[in-house]
């Protein structure tokens, strides 16, 4: 298995990362904080000319023919750019749902199903644990995006299906954690129209994991970069911040949270591309694992180095913060993904321990 970038790989990469700065660079959303719309219907259109959308269906339906580890490379860069709305949903519907390979459709996912730990799926379905909605039915089931999107895609126990989301009976969140990802609750989601079993929601849950990890991780090279860029700038004493040994470490611990969350989400990609290399839903679980913690340490620190002007709202580490905040509640949570995957390594274990134990 090779980690090293080819050159049309870094070509892409790099291509991604000015198409953000030049045509969705951040300042064009802050207007949109705090309301219900925040996808900029031209950028998405933009996202997706380039292909974002489509880059894992082949080319002879109109897409991209790439892979997963292509696909990580652009959204870690979509998550850099802190760029809004359902990126991995539509990226995920791409080839069932019409329109939203080319973004003529926005799809958002939500997840009622038990992922894995039960319903219809075989028990080594995967380690996905079971979502808070499956968990207790007397809880709300959370919907980001819902006044942006054209088609709600559900996956649960039976399969996957999809909603006309201004049919639902949704209550609008006043105050959603993000700024940027309004979100609605539902008290129930009714029937809807199947498109695919079980084998694709899992299939789902598996790369949207992947995906998101992959957004992490570009927040979490986000913050860095304004971390250390602002240390090296900002005077104290006569000297800059960044000369300072506490600060120093903050800003080391984070470059390394960012590239061992990096390597994971690579490794989980190309396994998933790979599937005789190894298991790519636990390769997918390690890396949402963690990238979830990098994005959310790297932005408490990033605030810590800024100091007093971490807290304000001129600065947009709070964003980037956020944002890793609530990623870090899709596709599993950081303590069921870790439950989930020590049982899974145990029965690992327990298997191998059985085989020598008979030989």
């Amino acid at each position: 298995m090779d980690f090293e970038l080819t050159d049309s790989q870094a070509d892409l990469a790099a291509g991604v990362r000015r198409l953000c700065e030049g045509r969705v660079p951040l300042g064009s959303f802050r207007q949109f904080e705090g309301a219900e719309r925040v996808v900029d219907r031209d950028a998405w259109g933009t996202l997706a000319d380039a292909g974002v959308f489509a880059l894992c269906l082949p080319e002879d339906v109109g897409g991209v023919g790439l892979g997963m580890a292509e696909a990580v490379l652009v959204f870690e860069e979509l998550g850099r750019a802190l760029v809004p709305g359902p990126l991995v949903g539509s990226h995920l519907a791409a080839g069932l749902v019409a329109g939203a390979a080319d973004g003529s459709v926005v799809v958002g996912v939500v997840d009622i199903g038990t992922g894995g730990t039960g319903g219809s799926h075989p028990p080594a379905a995967g380690p996905w644990p079971a979502p808070v909605a499956a968990q207790s039915r007397s809880m709300p089931v959370m919907v980001e995006h819902l006044a942006d999107l054209d088609v709600l895609v559900v996956l649960a126990d039976q399969g996957v299906s999809i909603h006309d989301p201004s049919s639902l009976d949704a209550v609008r969140r006043r105050r959603p954690m993000d700024p940027l990802t309004p979100l609605w609750s539902l008290a129930s989601v009714p029937a809807g129209t199947p498109i695919a079993g079980p084998e694709v929601a899992e299939q789902w849950r598996r790369d949207g994991a992947v995906l998101t990890a992959a957004l992490q991780v570009g927040l979490a090279a986000s913050t860095t970069d304004l971390a250390t860029d602002y240390a090296k700038s900002r005077v104290q004493f006569g000297r800059p911040i960044g000369g300072f040994q506490a600060v120093k470490h903050l800003c080391a611990d984070m470059v390394v949270r960012t590239e061992v969350a990096r390597a994971g989400v690579h490794a989980a990609a190309v396994t998933i591309d790979q599937p005789d290399v190894g298991d790519g839903l636990l390769a997918g679980a390690g890396a949402k694992l963690l990238a979830d913690e990098a994005a959310v340490a790297n932005g408490r620190s990033c605030i810590q180095v800024h100091g007093g002007m971490g807290f304000t709202w001129d600065v947009p580490v709070h964003l980037a913060y956020k944002r890793a905040r609530v990623l870090a509640t899709q596709f599993g949570s950081a303590e069921s993904l870790a439950e989930s995957l020590a049982e899974s390594l145990a029965e690992s274990l327990a298997r191998s321990l059985a085989r020598s134990l008979d030989a």
